[in-house]
């Protein structure tokens, strides 16, 4: 399973960004698709998820009501669209895929099975 995430970028605050993370390998029809973030001298913290069984989305607080995620099931491909845009959203953002993600613990890295590069994300003041 290979997932190549991109869309990161530099953008002043307020702005938009959408990130996508395109799987190869790999079906999603059971998993759990996910969005970490980690900035420096920080843990790696979620962000969002989908479950593909159902459709249901689930949001870390800091980000809900801006961003929002959604699939692509034939493109087997997952976004993150990113509104409004704060400065503490800057981090290297992860898309993570994990089979059997128990729905108690999807916020939670190590439930993750592929991960993949990373895609920088600046917001600027």
């Amino acid at each position: 399973v290979q997932l190549q995430a991109s869309g990161g970028g530099l953008v002043q605050a307020g702005g938009s960004l959408r990130l996508s993370c395109a799987a190869s390998g790999r079906t999603f029809s059971r998993d759990t698709v996910a969005w970490f973030r980690q900035a420096p001298g920080k843990e790696r913290e979620f962000v969002a998820a989908i479950r593909f069984s159902s459709g249901s989305v689930y949001y870390a607080d800091s980000v809900k009501g801006r961003f929002t995620m959604s699939r692509d099931n034939p493109k087997r491909t997952v976004y993150l669209q990113m509104n409004s845009l704060k400065p503490e959203d800057t981090a290297v953002y992860y898309c993570a895929v994990g089979g059997g993600v128990i729905l108690s613990s999807l916020r939670t890295a190590g439930q993750y099975n592929y991960w993949g590069q990373g895609t920088q994300v600046t917001v600027s003041s």
